[in-house]
């Protein structure tokens, strides 16, 4: 498959079924993905056009949940979850087990992560680390730590941005149910999270990177290198570049 062939696909959601670059359930995820979005755009347009109150957005949630990213109404939903007095618009399962809580907000209304209070006590009392809140345009997915109380954002789309189409379809692929099961979920939270400021500072001081460096320097310098070379490279990185904070 050539270059320009692959880069028409990640464009157009089109993602190869077999001999591509992707696994088979991989792309089979992906296309679903970018159909549904494809398809719910109309009818996401109209319902913001006549600023439709918070049930018919559910109604319109429901189906991409179920279209778009593989939980079958009746095996995978449960809607109104509620426990302890508190309740979730929808909890998700996947192999019996509750793997994520879903606040719905009318298709109007902004979004905020003080909207996810009443999800968070029903996620604590049911041990689930993966919040959603949407308002049908919008898609934001949430990793909750209950033993800190903390959530943190670790992806949000917009389903009508045209602009930006590929990372729509790349954020909800994540999302969807086999992607969840193969652990690609999980592995994007990991990701976000090696780039918070602690953890990239000690990548930047690992010795792949330092030997990484100190090679392309060389290179642009035309220098051999010398005895100690190493030892500059990670004293200009700890000295000009890494704040002091972020030292060991």
């Amino acid at each position: 498959m050539d270059v320009d062939a692959t880069q028409v696909m990640t464009r157009t959601g089109e993602f190869p079924v077999s001999g591509g670059l992707s696994p088979e359930w991989e792309a089979e995820a992906r296309n679903r993905v970018a159909h549904a979005v494809e398809r719910f755009t109309k009818p996401l347009a109209d319902l913001l056009e006549r600023d439709a109150n918070e049930g018919d957005t559910r109604m319109l949630v429901t189906d991409f949940l179920s279209e778009g990213l593989d939980y079958h109404k009746y095996d995978h939903l449960t809607t109104e979850y509620r426990t302890q007095g508190e309740s979730a618009d929808y909890g998700i399962r996947i192999d019996d087990q509750l793997f994520a809580l879903t606040e719905v907000k009318r298709c109007g209304q902004e979004l905020d992560a003080r909207n996810l209070r009443q999800v968070r006590t029903v996620a604590a009392g049911e041990e689930v680390e993966w919040l959603v809140l949407t308002n049908g345009r919008v898609w934001q997915v949430y990793h909750f730590t209950a033993d800190a109380s903390t959530v943190e954002l670790v992806f949000e789309v917009d389903l009508l941005d045209e602009e930006n189409r590929t990372a729509t379809i790349d954020g909800l692929f994540h999302l969807s149910r086999s992607a969840v099961q193969q652990g690609r979920l999980a592995n994007l939270r990991a990701w976000r999270a090696a780039l918070e400021r602690g953890p990239l500072a000690e990548v930047l001081q690992s010795p792949a990177v330092i030997e990484a460096v100190r090679h392309e320097v060389r290179q642009r310098t035309g220098h051999i290198g010398h005895l100690g070379d190493t030892e500059d490279v990670l004293r200009a990185l700890r000295d000009g570049i890494i704040p002091s904070s972020l030292l060991d």
